[in-house]
């Protein structure tokens, strides 16, 4: 592990004396995906302490959502200026753990603290509603109250981000939280979790559950009566499970699951940017994020010019550590991951499909695959079919607009879309035709804390960020007063 600029601060991640002395002496391990390295050992929660983390939430939950939402306000502030200023000591962390290039880290790590900043402001902007009585001697009303405890589980690919973008609304409303970060990736949140404690979140507002077993912490925060909401990002698979456990309860769920995001590239695009664009949304962390472009669509007029282009591009990618200067792509997560891009790439080529660049595992310690570009893909093959999350391209030739939109849809997820072309007309017709929650038009790039990220159908319920993601941490409560 590289030194941090503040000494101490990463031997404050594997003491979780504040967070709750565990009630066993299991450990589990933690490695750099790049090198193999044994990052640190941390304490192997279950159900126990799952559950001495939600009787702390549930007794902090009066007096934090007593607070006005200034001195929340003021509380989130204080955090988000201490992860700006331990930028460098989080992102080195989030590098070292799950591999991403240094830089990516930064940039997430900004990210995070965009998420806390917008918050600590709409914490002042939590507004009920007065409604015109239909009698004189009445007066009726609407507020808006703080859900109660939360219990958010965080995925590996983004391990500063999504802790930020799930708390910090939830704390803004008033609820208070009981986190589980993927096991792959817990010391990024560790840290951010240390400074909340210097920002003066009272005892029990935030709690941290590190553990090696999803399965028996994800069941506990949906079996346990006194957590009241449930937030997970992460497969589809999980999220249809965690809506069944929470069924029962009726507990309320914000569900960010999987994607099989079209990049559709039509004649009329500036080709050039839609290369640009392609490569940012194919891949950035490796192509391991849930909006990652997972089917490349271009039009016959411009299919060859885009395919060369950026086939041209992809080779210039840098593959290594995330600490090495001009690396680009960093390792995957675990060897199950790169042998799923191996599977998909076995199983195009077998059915006619083409490999323009890459198509091979790099040799080493790491989990590292060249980023790869495959041509002549038909919609028989897997790679079309389902996630990759990886550095994989696949390239499918249309001739027909409408007839590329309705494949486009045909999907049971919906998360995120992409498409170029400049005819206003076309441009207005598929971004409201395309099923997703999002559409990047002319652009690779469109995460904003400013704005609502969420998807249709398999692809998740409920939003995160911009002012519809505190929504889902309130319920409404209408007041209707007689004898006025």
């Amino acid at each position: 592990m590289r030194r941090l600029a503040e000494p101490g601060l990463f031997e404050r991640i594997a003491d979780a004396a504040w967070l709750g002395r565990p009630a066993n002496r299991e450990t589990f391990e933690v490695f750099n995906p790049a090198t193999g390295e044994l990052l640190a050992e941390l304490p192997d929660m279950g159900v126990d302490e799952t559950r001495a983390a939600i009787e702390r939430a549930s007794e902090a939950q009066t007096e934090w959502a007593a607070q006005t939402a200034r001195e929340r306000s003021d509380t989130l502030w204080r955090w988000h200026q201490l992860i700006v200023r331990h930028t460098d000591d989080l992102a080195t962390i989030l590098t070292a753990e799950m591999g991403k290039p240094l830089a990516e880290a930064k940039s997430e790590v900004s990210h995070a603290a965009a998420y806390l900043q917008w918050y600590a402001e709409e914490a002042n902007r939590i507004y009920g509603e007065t409604i015109p009585a239909p009698s004189r001697d009445r007066r009726m009303l609407v507020i808006k109250q703080p859900i109660g405890v939360v219990g958010a589980i965080t995925p590996w690919n983004f391990p500063a981000s999504m802790v930020a973008r799930k708390i910090s609304p939830a704390l803004a409303a008033g609820c208070t939280v009981v986190l589980k970060p993927a096991e792959q990736t817990p010391l990024v949140a560790g840290a951010m979790f240390a400074l909340a404690e210097r920002a003066g979140f009272p005892p029990g507002v935030v709690n941290l559950i590190y553990a090696s077993d999803g399965d028996v912490v994800g069941r506990e925060l949906c079996s346990h009566p006194k957590v009241r909401k449930i937030s997970f990002t992460g497969s589809t698979e999980v999220g249809r499970l965690l809506m069944r456990q929470c069924s029962d309860q009726v507990k309320k769920l914000s569900l960010e699951l999987g994607g099989n995001a079209p990049f559709i590239v039509f004649d009329d695009a500036d080709v050039d940017a839609a290369v640009d664009g392609a490569i940012q949304a194919k891949f950035r962390n490796a192509g391991q994020t849930c909006v990652s472009a997972n089917r490349l669509y271009v039009q016959s007029g411009v299919h060859d010019e885009f395919a060369r282009k950026f086939t041209e591009r992809v080779e210039t990618l840098s593959v290594g550590d995330g600490f090495e200067a001009g690396v680009a792509i960093g390792p995957l997560i675990d060897t199950r991951a790169r042998a799923k891009i191996e599977a998909h790439v076995a199983d195009a080529v077998e059915k006619g499909g083409s490999i323009r660049c890459g198509g091979r595992r790099i040799d080493g310690v790491g989990t590292f695959y060249a980023p790869t570009v495959l041509t002549g893909i038909s919609h028989t093959m897997r790679v079309a079919q389902e996630e990759t999350f990886g550095p994989l391209a696949p390239i499918i030739r249309f001739d027909d607009a409408d007839q590329v939109v309705r494949e486009a849809n045909d999907t049971i997820y919906g998360l995120a879309a992409y498409f170029y072309a400049s005819n206003l007309s076309r441009v207005w017709r598929v971004a409201e035709a395309l099923e997703y929650g999002m559409v990047g038009i002319n652009t690779g790039r469109m995460s904003s804390e400013a704005a609502p990220f969420g998807g249709m159908k398999q692809s998740g319920i409920g939003r995160e960020g911009s002012r519809h993601g505190l929504e889902d941490y309130l319920e409404m409560k209408y007041l209707c007063m007689g004898g006025i």
